[in-house]
């Protein structure tokens, strides 16, 4: 009897956007040198790589200078831990620089949107619960998925 949970329509939406799901007895990731993925593909200019497993899913993403996030939210709740560079953020209306060692807590179907500030690039984990995905949805958009 298999652990794994019976596919879902999110799974099989993750499963054509290069997220990584453990295999059996695979338990360490180099998430360095995992596939890229788009952190949220009409919104956002992060890249990294995601790995996502029954309930929870980890993701590095990197945005570079001068890009961010536009205005979008997700039913599901997000934390974000800033590693290297300063990401404005703007969580419900509430802005503050997260800087290295700073962890964002976003809740579900929160209004969201960031900005890298200065010339170095942002590198941040992102975890995240399952109940959606990894992509969210562009402020003002459905959240049908096509």
């Amino acid at each position: 009897m298999s652990n794994k949970p019976p596919a879902t329509d999110q799974t099989k939406r993750n499963s054509t956007t290069k997220v990584t799901v453990p295999k059996p007895g695979e338990h360490f990731f180099e998430l360095a040198r995992l596939d890229q993925i788009k952190g949220g593909a009409d919104y956002s200019s992060a890249i990294g790589s995601c790995v996502e497993g029954q309930r929870i899913m980890v993701a590095l993403m990197r945005m570079a200078p001068g890009t961010g996030a536009d205005p979008h939210s997700h039913p599901n709740e997000q934390w974000v831990f800033v590693l290297e560079g300063t990401l404005e953020f703007d969580v419900g209306g509430e802005v503050k620089n997260a800087t290295p060692g700073v962890a964002v807590y976003i809740p579900g179907n929160v209004i969201h949107h960031s900005k890298v500030v200065g010339e170095s690039d942002v590198v941040f984990f992102t975890v995240k619960d399952t109940s959606y995905g990894l992509q969210g949805v562009a402020a003002g958009l459905s959240r049908t998925p096509t």
